[in-house]
């Protein structure tokens, strides 16, 4: 039989079936961490006595010239080799002969791509770690130049109270080091060694397992190796990461789209993030953040899409298994080209200081210091609240701002008012005064802005 493992069948496989089945398609994306895993096991085999040294050097020339021809474009992958795993094998065998068929020995390749899953995952983690880096420091460098900006603060999408443009992108920052915190955590579990494992009980061989996940740079092996080959929660774990990292992406993206609309023209979007129309030549089109909001509704489809592979598995490998590359290849791509972007798009927008500010001074969103004012000269904060409350409706039907009522109209509804109410109710005072800790105030936005930057160090 042709296949490695033909030596029990009497039938070719089934060309449907050997499509259907193979995964070489996209698993070729874990080319070097496989030949990264068989240089650590076949070095392992060699200092146990398992094969010969002259074999085992013969081996690792072999991988590394495979390795070499893969980087220079010289290795066509085969379907009917299956999988990366059995591609590199025979690539091997071809190379360097039979000897190479001894590389296998002590392992499946239920372990082997447990391992590579391991190793290109702890890879990738560490890589968005860094491309979050570089996310947060766009919005600090924005925070930075913007501590003075002041801007309408919403809830429910309508205006509640004036913050400054500073603090409301570093919420976006204290997001962001969330996720990374996550996903620095989430390295406790990537960095786990199966290798050794075998099929799913070990093996009669007498390997050494530590020295494998030293060479690889692991902290630990899996304890038990039915769990080894079948656990797939760290890919699990790195995808619901993810989804909330693309949460927090979209929500970004989301305010971008609406701050640059011509009905608030908080920000501008520099040209080179950003499309035209074919037929409306006046449009500026927001299709970059457009699109990270999008593609988070990929990355959820992804984690949930593997939960539903695992939910039903008994122990231990099952080839439904195979179904849990595309997703986090897919999740690993949309993130990493979605950081990359969202950067450089932040750090070069424009911001229209001048118009947030007409914003601010054109609403009602200083009411709430009128009821702190009344509550510094004695009054309950229920009857303040209750006060304004029939301010700001006299002041809407009137057609005013609360800075442009009269004392008279001020003492209508209360005669504590004094003319100092127009200080209060001045947009950069009522910042000003929430300096509690964490609050919008420029000192309290200015301590922030500190402790991100020594969280970034």
């Amino acid at each position: 039989m042709s296949k490695l493992w033909g030596g029990r069948f009497t039938k070719e496989t089934n060309k449907l079936v050997e499509v259907f089945t193979a995964s070489i398609n996209f698993d070729q994306k874990l080319a070097f961490e496989d030949i990264e895993g068989s240089l650590a096991h076949v070095q392992m085999l060699s200092e146990c006595n398992i094969i010969p040294k002259n074999d085992a050097e013969t081996i690792k020339n072999g991988l590394l010239t495979i390795k070499q021809k893969i980087e220079n474009g010289e290795v066509q992958f085969s379907v009917e080799n299956e999988d990366i795993h059995m591609n590199i094998e025979k690539l091997l065998i071809d190379e360097i002969g039979p000897v190479g068929g001894k590389l296998h020995t002590g392992r499946s390749r239920n372990d082997q791509v447990a391992t590579d899953m391991h190793l290109y995952l702890r890879n990738q983690t560490l890589n968005i770690i860094e491309l979050v880096k570089g996310v947060q420091t766009a919005l600090l460098q924005q925070a930075e130049e913007h501590v003075h900006t002041i801007l309408p603060g919403y809830t429910h999408l309508q205006r509640a109270q004036p913050v400054s443009f500073a603090h409301h992108l570093l919420a976006y920052f204290w997001m962001f080091e969330r996720d990374k915190d996550r996903l620095q955590d989430s390295l406790k579990r990537i960095n786990w060694s199966p290798l050794g494992s075998g099929a799913l009980a070990g093996t009669t061989f007498p390997i050494n397992r530590s020295k494998t996940a030293e060479l690889l740079g692991f902290d630990k092996v899996y304890p038990n190796s039915m769990d080894a080959v079948s656990d797939r929660d760290f890919i699990v774990e790195f995808l619901s990461i993810s989804s909330l990292l693309m949460t927090h992406i979209s929500r970004l993206s989301e305010e971008l789209v609406i701050w640059s609309s011509q009905e608030f023209q908080f920000i501008e979007l520099d040209d080179s993030f950003c499309t035209g129309s074919s037929i409306m030549p006046q449009k500026k089109n927001p299709d970059v953040p457009e699109l990270l909001r999008a593609k988070t509704g990929r990355v959820y489809g992804n984690l949930v899409g593997l939960l539903t592979v695992l939910k039903g598995l008994p122990l231990a490998y099952n080839k439904d298994m195979q179904e849990d590359k595309e997703g986090m290849f897919d999740t690993v791509e949309t993130l990493d080209g979605s950081l990359r972007l969202l950067a450089p798009m932040i750090e070069t927008m424009t911001v229209n200081a001048d118009k947030m500010y007409a914003a601010v001074a054109q609403d009602y969103s200083n009411a709430t210091d009128i009821a702190d004012y009344l509550v510094t000269k004695g009054l309950p904060f229920r009857q303040a609240h209750e006060v304004i409350g029939k301010t700001v409706l006299y002041a809407i039907e009137q057609k005013k701002f609360l800075l442009a009522l009269t004392m008279d109209e001020y003492k209508q509804f209360h005669e504590l008012f004094e003319e100092d109410i127009y200080d209060v109710l001045q947009p950069k005072n009522v910042v000003e005064a929430r300096n509690s800790e964490g609050g919008t105030s420029s000192e309290q936005v200015k301590l922030q802005i500190i402790v991100a930057k020594q969280s970034l160090q």
